[in-house]
């Protein structure tokens, strides 16, 4: 069998990075045994001139930026590209129309989960980013799925866990149990599950204590392209 190989866009932060190429090559092991793993190129971003990016709305900057580092792992041998940030898929369009090589869409991949199991309505939590604008939540909504966000106050929480603890590698009880919080109130308000739609929040929460059904979209992600490499 001949592997196919993985490049991923990471270092957004370096901590999610980190957890997609553990879960990669975990998944990889597991079902081909052995000593087998992934074959994966790493591109890993610093993330704080991202960021800057992201707050100055520069979005046609990172796009053309993160669109040469695609067409850098695609000509180092990439047979897919996953850009390992829910956020940074703001701009996967761009980057899917510069490479020849499939692009593994977080969303769709979330979505396929989702709708496998039978669920109509979900929460999601991520960046301010990704709950306010359309390129996420439209994304799902046109695959069926009715999509809740927590209110103002929720989602400048939720946002500022990810960027001042989660991306800095911190997990904090406090944060957890307002996470939880956040959760419930999309329960209250009909979410059937919800999406951890930043791929630092698995850090935090998991099944074992949300008060909802999780979708981890760093997991799933990572599978999907581990499914790629092997399938």
């Amino acid at each position: 069998m001949t592997a196919k190989t993985i490049g991923l866009i990471g270092g957004m932060s370096w901590e999610s990075t980190a957890l997609y190429y553990k879960l990669i090559n975990q998944e990889v092991g597991r079902r081909l045994g052995e000593l087998h793993s992934a074959s994966i190129l790493l591109y890993s971003y610093d993330f704080e001139p991202i960021k800057v990016l992201q707050y100055a709305e520069r979005w046609d900057l990172a796009g053309d930026d993160l669109a040469r580092t695609a067409q850098r792992l695609q000509a180092g041998g990439a047979d897919c590209i996953l850009i390992g940030t829910n956020t940074m898929h703001i701009v996967a369009d761009e980057v899917a129309a510069s490479i020849r090589v499939p692009l593994l869409h977080i969303a769709d991949c979330t979505a396929d989960r989702i709708i496998e199991a039978g669920i109509k309505s979900v929460g999601l939590l991520g960046t301010k980013f990704t709950m306010e604008k359309d390129f996420y939540t439209g994304h799902l909504r046109a695959r069926g799925i009715n999509v809740m966000v927590p209110d103002a106050f929720g989602r400048d929480l939720v946002n500022r866990v990810i960027y001042d603890e989660l991306c800095l590698g911190q997990v904090n009880d406090s944060s957890r149990q307002a996470y939880v919080d956040e959760i419930g109130a999309l329960g209250l308000r009909g979410a059937e599950a919800v999406i951890l739609g930043c791929t630092e929040i698995g850090m935090l929460i998991d099944d074992n204590n949300s008060p909802l059904p999780t979708y981890d979209t760093t997991a799933i992600h990572a599978a999907a392209a581990a499914e790629f490499c092997i399938g």
